[in-house]
C-alpha cells in the first residue's frame, strides 16, 4: 500500500527519522537543486548540532530528559538556517509537537527568523503537511492545528506566559531562543517550567552572537555549562561565510576588540555592554599630548544640533588630529537662529575650512541662516539616516556602515587611536553610550539609536555627535601651505577624494 501512495510512502520515510534530524535533513531537502543548489548538505557545525540531538533521542536512558543546546558564535554562519531545519524536522516526525520560537527583539523575530522558518518549510517535501503565516506554522490536519504547531513568540518581561504554559506531556516540545544573549533573564527563568514534563522528548536551543558579557546566555557557558551543550564558534571556521569580511574586522578593531570577539570569534564581549567605542581608546585620547602638527591640516566645525529638553547643541573644533586646543561651545534650549549666530562668531574668530552640521532636527534652518552669514566658509549638511559609505580605516582595510551616522562614527573611532580631545565625562560618557549592531544584510554597521539610548536611561550623545560631524566629508584647507605640490592637489580634486572648497 505504502509502495503504490506516494503520500503514504513519504510519511513511511520521514518517520524513520523521528530522532535523527540529519538523516531528515539529508533526505528532505533537496541539496543541489534549485535554492539549495549551491548547497551539498548542512554545514559542518550544523551537523554536529543534529548529531547531539540524535544521540541523545536515541538513547533510551536519556531520551526523556532536557536537552539543551547552545552555540554562541560570529555572525553569517547559518543560525536561522538551522533553526529553520530544525523546526521543520521535529514538527515532520512527531505527531502534535509543539514548538515556540523567540528572538531577541520582534524585529529579529519578524524579519529575519519567521522568513528562515518558512523558506526552509516550503523547501521540504513535506511542504504540504503544513501551513504558515507570519506568527505560526501549523498542520493541515483536520484538528491538529492547534495541537500539532509552531508559534512566534514576542516577549516581554512583564509577559511571560507563553513561556510558562508550554506543557506537551507525553509528546515533543522544542524551545527555541534566536540571538539568545539579548532576551531577558526572566524570560529564560520561565521558560524552565517547560522542563517539568514527564515522558516527554524535550529539546531547548539557544543560538546567537554573545552580545552580553553577562546573563542567562552568557551562563550557558559558565556556572551552567553542565547542564547546556555549549560550544563556541569562530565564524572563518565555517564554510560558506565572508572570511574576507570578517578578516577585515579582526585587522580594523584588532582580535582583543569585543568587535572582533562577538561578531567573529564567538567570544563573549570584555565590557558588559557591546560599546562601539572602548573606555581605552577614550581616556589615552583625553589624556594624549596635542600632536605638532606639520601645517596644512584643515579646520572643521562639527555642529550637532537640538532644540528642547535634556539634549544640547555642540560646536565641535578639529584641526587634524587635535580637538582640544579650541575651546567647544555648547547651548540648551537655543532656537535656531541664535544657534547660527553664535556659531557665525566662532567662525569669524577661528576661521574654519568648513562646517559640517547634522541637519536633522533644527539643523536645516541652521545651515540655511549660517550660508547667508559666513561667507565662503562651506556649510555642509549631515544627515545621520543618509547612505553610509565604506569607512576605509587603512590602506585595504573598510568597514561597511548601514547609514551615515555609522560612518562618521567609525571614522572617529580609527581617529581617537591618535587624536587628542577635551577632558571630561560628559564627552567621556557620550562616545562610550551607543552600542553597535549589525544592519539585516549581517555585514553593515549601525550604531545605536538616540532613542533606544534613553530607553537604557542615557542621554543623548550630542558632544560625540559633533565630533563625529567633522569627519562627514574630506576637507582640504581653502588656504595651501607652499610646500603642498598644486598637481597633487589638483589630482585628488580630480578623484573626487575631497570636497572641493575654492
Amino acid at each position: 500500500m505504502a509502495d503504490a501512495d506516494p503520500v503514504l510512502a513519504l510519511a513511511n520515510d520521514i518517520g524513520a527519522f523521528t530522532a535523527d534530524p540529519l538523516g531528515y535533513a539529508t533526505y528532505a531537502f533537496t541539496w543541489g537543486e534549485g535554492d539549495l543548489a549551491d548547497m551539498a548538505g548542512p554545514r559542518t557545525w550544523q551537523r554536529a548540532v543534529m548529531a547531539e540531538i540524535r544521540d541523545h533521542l536515541s538513547d533510551p536512558a536519556r531520551r526523556f530528559q532536557p536537552l539543551r543546546v547552545a552555540r554562541a558564535s560570529g555572525h553569517g554562519i547559518g543560525k536561522s538556517a538551522l533553526i529553520g531545519m530544525l523546526v521543520k524536522w521535529a514538527l515532520d516526525t512527531c505527531p502534535d509537537t509543539r514548538v515556540i520560537v523567540t528572538a531577541n527583539t520582534e524585529a529579529q523575530l519578524r524579519t529575519k527568523t519567521a522568513p528562515e522558518l518558512a523558506k526552509w518549510a516550503g523547501l521540504a517535501l513535506t511542504s504540504a503537511w503544513f501551513r504558515h503565516s507570519a506568527t505560526a506554522i501549523t498542520s493541515t490536519m483536520a484538528g491538529r492545528e492547534k495541537s500539532w504547531r509552531c508559534d512566534l513568540v514576542t516577549w516581554s518581561e512583564s509577559n511571560t506566559e507563553a513561556f510558562a504554559g508550554l506543557h506537551n506531556q507525553g509528546k515533543r516540545i522544542v524551545l527555541v531562543f534566536d540571538e539568545a544573549s539579548g532576551i531577558a533573564d526572566k524570560v529564560w527563568e520561565v521558560a524552565l517550567g517547560a522542563l517539568t514534563d514527564a515522558d516527554t522528548e524535550i529539546i531547548w536551543l539557544a543560538f546567537g552572537n554573545p552580545t552580553h558579557a553577562r546573563g542567562a546566555f552568557r551562563e550557558c557557558f559558565g556556572r551552567h555549562r553542565a547542564l547546556w551543550h555549549g560550544a563556541q564558534i569562530d565564524a572563518r571556521d565555517v564554510e560558506g561565510t565572508n572570511k574576507a569580511y570578517l578578516d577585515e574586522l579582526v585587522r580594523t578593531f584588532g582580535e582583543d576588540s569585543d568587535i572582533a570577539r562577538v561578531r567573529v570569534l564567538g567570544r563573549f564581549p570584555s565590557a558588559n555592554a557591546m560599546q562601539f567605542i572602548g573606555q581605552r581608546e577614550i581616556e589615552a585620547a583625553q589624556m594624549r599630548e596635542i600632536p605638532v602638527l606639520a601645517g596644512g591640516e584643515p579646520m572643521i566645525f562639527g555642529v550637532d544640533c537640538a532644540r528642547y529638553g535634556d539634549d544640547e547643541s555642540v560646536l565641535a573644533i578639529r584641526c587634524g588630529t587635535d580637538a582640544r586646543s579650541r575651546p567647544w561651545q555648547a547651548w540648551r534650549g537655543a532656537d535656531a537662529m541664535s544657534l547660527a549666530g553664535d556659531i557665525a562668531l566662532a567662525t569669524q574668530k577661528w576661521q574654519p575650512d568648513a562646517i559640517m552640521v547634522d541637519a536633522g532636527n533644527i539643523g536645516a534652518a541652521i545651515v540655511d541662516r549660517l550660508r547667508q552669514l559666513v561667507g565662503d566658509v562651506p556649510v555642509i549638511e549631515v544627515w545621520f539616516g543618509g547612505e553610509g559609505r565604506d569607512a576605509e580605516l587603512e590602506p585595504g582595510v573598510a568597514v561597511h556602515t548601514a547609514n551615515k551616522r555609522a560612518e562618521i562614527w567609525t571614522r572617529m573611532r580609527a581617529w581617537l587611536r591618535r587624536g587628542a580631545i577635551p577632558d571630561g565625562a560628559r564627552l567621556r560618557d557620550d562616545l562610550a553610550g551607543p552600542t553597535y549592531g549589525f544592519a539585516a544584510d549581517d555585514t553593515r554597521v549601525r550604531l545605536e539609536r538616540k532613542v533606544d539610548m534613553k530607553k537604557r536611561g542615557l542621554p543623548s550623545p550630542d558632544w560625540a555627535d559633533a565630533l563625529a560631524c567633522t569627519f562627514a566629508e574630506p576637507v582640504l584647507p581653502r588656504r595651501m601651505p607652499n610646500w603642498l605640490d598644486p598637481s597633487r592637489v589638483a589630482a585628488m580634486r580630480d578623484e573626487d577624494r575631497y570636497t572641493e572648497l575654492d
